[in-house]
């Protein structure tokens, strides 16, 4: 986003305060909600699964968060966790993949909202993985999902052989994406595979 944010991408209120020189010298992101805004989403304290980090509750202001950002296709919104996703990435050193979007489904939405949360953050990524097909897991239900078929493959299994990997997803709610990400990953050569998603369901 090259234009500068001045008011609250949720609410439009007025954001306060400029960048100063000391954020300019630490090479922050903009901020781009406000603290009324801010304060309304539930930072995950514990984590449920040691294989997966979560930043974020699906409480009721994530809900509409989620809806307008990737149902009503308001790409935008991608910057509102700029700095969360940055100050837990930026030092990341294994290889960051994100979960792809089947290219059906990509078409309808128009932008794959992983990616535009990563690009958001400044933060650099690959993609290894083809999605094979177009199901939601959002409309299935737990049962269902854990009986999914293997939902991706490996580009070029030589390009992760022996790397350590950081799998990037928007939300998560049984992990069963995740878990087939990580399932082709291995099976390719990786050395190592684990999760991160900006919401936890």
């Amino acid at each position: 986003m090259n234009k500068p944010i001045t008011h609250c991408l949720l609410c439009e209120r007025e954001l306060q305060g400029n960048v100063g020189w000391q954020e300019l010298l630490k090479k922050s992101l903009p901020k781009t909600i406000c603290h009324r805004c801010e304060q309304r989403f539930e930072k995950v304290e514990q984590q449920t699964d040691p294989n997966i980090t979560a930043l974020f509750h699906y409480n009721d202001a994530m809900k509409d968060y989620v809806h307008r950002y990737k149902f009503l296709h308001d790409v935008v919104l991608a910057h509102v966790f700029n700095t969360a996703l940055h100050e837990h990435l930026k030092s990341e050193r294994r290889l960051i993949i994100p979960i792809p979007m089947h290219e059906e489904s990509l078409k309808i939405r128009t932008f794959a909202q992983v990616d535009e949360l990563l690009k958001a953050a400044h933060i650099p990524f690959q993609h290894h993985l083809t999605k094979q097909t177009d199901e939601q897991q959002s409309k299935k239900t737990r049962a269902q999902r854990l009986e999914t078929a293997q939902l991706f493959s490996v580009n070029n299994p030589s390009l992760i052989k022996h790397k350590d990997i950081l799998l990037i997803d928007d939300i998560y709610t049984t992990g069963t994406t995740l878990q087939h990400a990580k399932n082709a990953l291995l099976e390719a050569g990786a050395n190592t595979v684990t999760g991160f998603a900006l919401i936890h369901s």
